[in-house]
C-alpha cells in the first residue's frame, strides 16, 4: 500500500483502494467503514498499514474489543471504594499558603492514613516527619520500601509516591497532593487512579484551585460531595519595577531559575567568576544530592548565599528564598501530540515557582520576584496577573489487565501495537483524556525483538527512566536480555556494566554520566521491587547508590572546576568564550516545534549543548551580551575593536584573508585535475 499523502489521493480513495486489495469480506469491510471512515480515516492511515496482519482476526471480535476499550466510566473500576461513602475536602490555595499542613495534621491525627505526593523528596519529608511526631510511618517509593519499625511490620500510616498507593488497602485519611497535576500528559492517570479509588474514609486533596470545578465534577459521578476550604498566601509576595540586569547585583537569598542545565552550567560560573559562592539544584540531581545542596544554601554559617536552580525547586525542597530572579521565562515543553515546544512559562508554573520565595517561617518575612532582563520583566508580570486556567480533564492509562484481554483477543500483535489499538479503539467522556503513551511505546519497541511474557514486558515498559539517555535504555536493554534467559541480575554483574567503583568527574561529560549510573541504580532497585527473584541484591546496590551520591556532590561542589575542565578541552575557543555568558534564556514568546531540543533531563555532553546553545543565540547583538552579563567592559571593548582594525589591515584574520584562502584552495584543486 502506498500513503495517499505520497501517491495523491483523498482519504477515503486509499482507504477503498486498500480494502479492494486484501479482499476481505463484505461483514469485514461494513465494519472497517464503521470504525474508521466517520471522519477517523486520516488519523488511522498508519495504523491500518502497521497492522493490515492483524486487522481482519480484530474485526472479528470488535465487539469484545470496544467493550475492553471503553474508557468512559473509570469510576466503576474500584469496587470498593464506591463500596464506601467517602468525605473528600479540597484544600485550595497558591504555594506557602498552608494548605498542605493542614491536611498532613489530619492525617497525624489518624488512627491511619495514607500520603500520596508526587515525587520521591516529598514522600521522605512526610515519613521523615511522621516518625518525629511518634506517629510510625513507611515509606513506599518506586526503588524502595523502608519500614517504620525494625521487625519490618506494616505501619498504619505510609508516605508514598502517588503510582505507588494501594487502592485496596482502607485507611481512615488519605492526602492527595499536588492534585492539579491530574492534567499532566505522562502522569495524569496516578492521580485519577488515587482520586476514584482510594478507600479512605476521608480523602483530602491539596492543591491549585483551578482542579476544584474538575474534582468536583468527577466526585459528582461517584456520589459523593467535595468540602471546599480555601486558603491564601501566608507571606507577602512582590513582584519587583526593576530587573536584575546584572549578576553584579546579585544579594543573599536570591535564586536564579535556569529551564536548562546549559544555563545552570553558564551562570553558575559567572557567580563564582565574582568571588560568589552558590548552590547548584536540577532535575536530574539525586535526591539525596538535592538535598545537601538545598541545606548548604539553608544554613546561615556556611558561605553559599546564592542557589542556582531549574524548576525543580517548584515543589518538594524546604529552602530559605528571598528572591526568585527568572534567568528566561521560555521553557521547552511536550504538547499533547508529544512533539517538543518552546513557549513561555504557564501562570502555573511562573506561580508555583515565585511562590519559592520567603517562605512561611523563614528567615525572609516576605518574598520578591523579577526577571534577569529588562524587557521579559513586563512579560512576567503580565503571566502572574492571570488567572490559572481550570483543570478540564483527568488522565487515563490503559491497565496491564485490559492490554491482556487485548493480546488474548490478538495474539500476534506485539505489545506497541496493542497498544496503538487499545488507544485507537478506546472512548472517553470528556472529564478524561488517555495520557501520552510515546515512552511506553518507545520501550516496547526497544525491547520487543527479547522473548518476554507480556506481564513482564508491560512491566519492564513502565520502567520510570528517560529516552534520552543511551546508557540508561542500554542498561535496561540488557537487563531484559538477562531476564529472558531466566538468569538473575547480581550485584557483581552490575559492577562490571557500571565499571563500579567510580572516580569523582574531572569534566561535566563525566558528571553527566555519574548521574546517568545513578538512574541505572535506581532502575535495578524499581525492578527488583517487582521482580525480587531475578534482581536479588536490592540491599547491595542500595549501599553503592549512596557511595554515588556522595561522589556526585563532589562534582557538584566543584561545578565550575568542571565547566572549565570542559571548555578548556573544546576545538573551538570562540565556543568557549560564547559559551559563558549566553544561556538558553532568549527566545520568543510564541510557541515553535523544535524536535531537536533537549530537555532539562538531557545526558548530552557540554559541547554538544553549547553548539545549540550558539544556534540559539545567533540573533541580536554579541556584545551588547557580553556587556549586559558582565563579562566585557566598554574599556575592553574598545580595545578589541582597535586589535580587529589592526588584524583586518594587515590580513590576519580578516575576512579577506578567508576569500583568499578558499579561492586558493580552488585554484589548486583546478591545477590537480
Amino acid at each position: 500500500f502506498y500513503s495517499p499523502r505520497v501517491c495523491g489521493g483523498s482519504s477515503t480513495e486509499f482507504f477503498q483502494n486498500a480494502l479492494r486489495r486484501c479482499q476481505p469480506s463484505d461483514k469485514h469491510i461494513s465494519l472497517l467503514k464503521s470504525v474508521c471512515l466517520p471522519g477517523h480515516v486520516d488519523d488511522l492511515f498508519p495504523f491500518f498499514l502497521r497492522h493490515a496482519k492483524q486487522i481482519f482476526p480484530m474485526l472479528d471480535c470488535m465487539d469484545d474489543l470496544r467493550k475492553i476499550s471503553d474508557l468512559r466510566l473509570p469510576p466503576n473500576w474500584y469496587p470498593e471504594a464506591r463500596a464506601i461513602q467517602r468525605k473528600i475536602i479540597f484544600h485550595a490555595g497558591p504555594t506557602n499558603s498552608g494548605k498542605t499542613y493542614h491536611a498532613i495534621q489530619r492525617f497525624l491525627s489518624a488512627k491511619s492514613g495514607i500520603y500520596c505526593g508526587p515525587l520521591k523528596l516529598l514522600a521522605h519529608e512526610i515519613f521523615q516527619k511522621s516518625n518525629a511526631a511518634n506517629v510510625p510511618c513507611d515509606l513506599v517509593t518506586g526503588e524502595e520500601r523502608v519500614y517504620a519499625t525494625e521487625d519490618a511490620r506494616q505501619a498504619s500510616h505510609i508516605a508514598c509516591t502517588i503510582e505507588m498507593c494501594s487502592t485496596n488497602t482502607p485507611y481512615e485519611v488519605a492526602v492527595i497532593d499536588e492534585i492539579q497535576m491530574i492534567r499532566d500528559p505522562a502522569r495524569g492517570w496516578a492521580w485519577t487512579r488515587a482520586l476514584l479509588g482510594l478507600c479512605a474514609e476521608e480523602i483530602h486533596v491539596c492543591g491549585e484551585g483551578a482542579a476544584i470545578d474538575l474534582v468536583t465534577e468527577l466526585m459528582y459521578t461517584t456520589g459523593e460531595e467535595v468540602e471546599v476550604r480555601n486558603y491564601k498566601r501566608l507571606t507577602p509576595l512582590t513582584v519587583l519595577d526593576y530587573a536584575l540586569e546584572s549578576l553584579d547585583n546579585l544579594q543573599p537569598g536570591d535564586c536564579i531559575v535556569c529551564f536548562s542545565k546549559n544555563d545552570i552550567y553558564s551562570v553558575s560560573r559567572q557567580i563564582e567568576a565574582r568571588g560568589l559562592e552558590c548552590a547548584v539544584i536540577y532535575g536530574s540531581l539525586p535526591p539525596g544530592t538535592k538535598l545537601e545542596q538545598a541545606k548548604k544554601f539553608n544554613d546561615p554559617n556556611d558561605p553559599c548565599k546564592i542557589l542556582v536552580a531549574t524548576d525543580a525547586i517548584g515543589m518538594g525542597l524546604n529552602l530559605c528564598i528571598k528572591r526568585i530572579i527568572f534567568n528566561s521565562i521560555v521553557k521547552p515543553t511536550v504538547n499533547e501530540k508529544g512533539e517538543k515546544e518552546i513557549d513561555s512559562i504557564t501562570t502555573s508554573q511562573a506561580l508555583q515557582i515565585a511562590g519559592r520565595a520567603g517562605r512561611f517561617g523563614s528567615s525572609f518575612k516576605q518574598g520578591e520576584v523579577t526577571t534577569m532582563h529588562r524587557d521579559d520583566l513586563l512579560q512576567l508580570k503580565e503571566i502572574l496577573s492571570e488567572s490559572v486556567p481550570p483543570v478540564k480533564a483527568a488522565g487515563l492509562h490503559p491497565t496491564p489487565e485490559q492490554i491482556e484481554m487485548f493480546a488474548y483477543h490478538l495474539p500476534d500483535a506485539t505489545l506497541s501495537n496493542l497498544i496503538d489499538i487499545f488507544v485507537s479503539l478506546s472512548q472517553v467522556d470528556g472529564l478524561y483524556f488517555v495520557c501520552n503513551i510515546d515512552d511506553f511505546k518507545f520501550l516496547a519497541d526497544m525491547i520487543q525483538h527479547i522473548p518476554l511474557n507480556l506481564r513482564s514486558r508491560y512491566v519492564f515498559c513502565t520502567a520510570p527512566l528517560n529516552r534520552k539517555e543511551p546508557f540508561v535504555c542500554t542498561t535496561l536493554l540488557k537487563f531484559a536480555r538477562q531476564f529472558s534467559r531466566n538468569e538473575p541480575l547480581t550485584f557483581d554483574w552490575l559492577c562490571r556494566h557500571t565499571k563500579w567503583p567510580l572516580a569523582p568527574p574531572k569534566n561535566i561529560k563525566e558528571l553527566v554520566h555519574l548521574e546517568a549510573v545513578h538512574d541505572v541504580f535506581d532502575l535495578y532497585l524499581w525492578l527488583s521491587y517487582r521482580f525480587m527473584d531475578m534482581f536479588p541484591d536490592a540491599a547491595l546496590v542500595r549501599d553503592i547508590q549512596k557511595k554515588l551520591d556522595d561522589i556526585i556532590q563532589i562534582g557538584v561542589c566543584n561545578i565550575t572546576k568542571l565547566i572549565r575542565a570542559s571548555q578548556s578541552g573544546a576545538a573551538s575557543g570562540a565556543a568557549e568564550v560564547m559559551s559563558e555568558g549566553f544561556p538558553f534564556s532568549r527566545t520568543k514568546r510564541d510557541a515553535r516545534t523544535v524536535s531537536d531540543h533537549r530537555d532539562a533531563k538531557s545526558a548530552e555532553p557540554l559541547s554538544i549543548a553549547l553548539e545549540e546553545d550558539l544556534k540559539s543565540h545567533r540573533r541580536g547583538s554579541l556584545a551588547n551580551r557580553l556587556l549586559r552579563e558582565g563579562l566585557l567592559t566598554q574599556e575592553m571593548l574598545r580595545q578589541l575593536e582597535s586589535e580587529w582594525q589592526d588584524q583586518h589591515r594587515s590580513g590576519r584574520y580578516g575576512l579577506a584573508s578567508k576569500r583568499n584562502d578558499q579561492s586558493s584552495s580552488k585554484e589548486m584543486g583546478k591545477k590537480k585535475k
